[in-house]
């Protein structure tokens, strides 16, 4: 039950879907049970999603890379994309909400949260927050990310399957 997927796609809305079935697919032939197929897909879906929405936009360089990596009982996702000088606030967006999810014992309890937070907010208010809290709890996931030298963003997740 070991092997690796790489995918590279232009950071179109287009290709979310196309990116979450081969991902399904691979993960499926790696013997995977349903739930976790399921829930990895979520996840591969909402980091794509983010790379898209907040990665730079109009470069020919500005792919979205997609890893996914079976081993050793653990998944790994990961997701890279082109980011430049107004991604900046997102990356502390990103950094301040992962370090609030790692905050709480159980993600379920930081999915609480969120949802009542969301609960709260005008309905005109476009941003949930509810990504990366959704790959923490339904993911089961650890979340993690870097940014290169190069300006390119590293975003993973990390699933225990045992």
């Amino acid at each position: 039950m070991e092997g690796s997927m790489k995918l590279e796609i232009k950071p179109l809305w287009d290709e979310v879907e196309r990116v979450r079935e081969e991902s399904a697919s691979f993960l499926t032939s790696k013997g995977l049970e349903k739930d976790a197929v399921f829930s990895l897909s979520m996840v591969v879906g909402e980091l794509v999603e983010n790379s898209i929405k907040y990665g730079k936009q109009g470069d020919e360089k500005a792919l979205v890379g997609i890893s996914l990596d079976v081993s050793g009982g653990l998944v790994t996702v990961e997701v890279t994309n082109l980011v430049d000088d107004t991604a900046y606030a997102h990356l502390a967006r990103l950094d301040r909400t992962i370090q609030w999810i790692r905050g709480f014992q159980d993600p379920f309890e930081a999915y609480v949260e969120r949802m009542k937070e969301v609960a709260r907010r005008q309905m005109e208010d476009k941003e949930s927050g509810l990504g990366l809290v959704r790959i923490a709890y339904e993911g089961r996931a650890i979340l993690d990310f870097f940014l290169d030298e190069s300006e390119i963003l590293n975003v993973s997740a990390v699933l225990n399957l045992e």
